[in-house]
């Protein structure tokens, strides 16, 4: 059995926003992505791959599609494959959130 504590892992910085790689299969990828206020992960498309943000803790402003909203702790969102998404710490504390990603990326180089 794979297990992490996912809370010890979480690392912010103010260079920038940090994503912590919890697991890795096959079939799908599940991460911590962890910002600071003001902090963005850019909008971008995964072509074959769904999306899933829940909110850990503090309040994000995703952008899926052509649609916004702001959702806080205890909410989550889908991205699907083809549509562009990003997400924005709109709030004034720092923003945590747990990502799956199904099926994963290739492998990049140097990973």
């Amino acid at each position: 059995m794979e297990w992490v504590e996912a809370a010890t892992l979480k690392r912010f910085s103010p260079e920038k926003a940090q994503k912590i790689g919890l697991f890795r299969t096959e079939r799908s990828m599940v991460d911590l992505y962890c910002l600071l206020p003001g902090q963005a992960q850019k909008p971008h498309i995964h072509e074959t791959s769904d999306k899933i943000y829940y909110v850990i803790e503090g309040t994000a402003r995703f952008r899926i599609g052509l649609q916004e909203r702001d959702l806080s702790a205890g909410s989550a969102v889908l991205a699907p494959a083809l549509a562009e998404h990003g997400v924005e710490n709109s709030g004034t504390n720092p923003l945590v959130l747990f990502v799956v990603l199904a099926p994963p990326l290739p492998m990049e180089k140097g990973h």
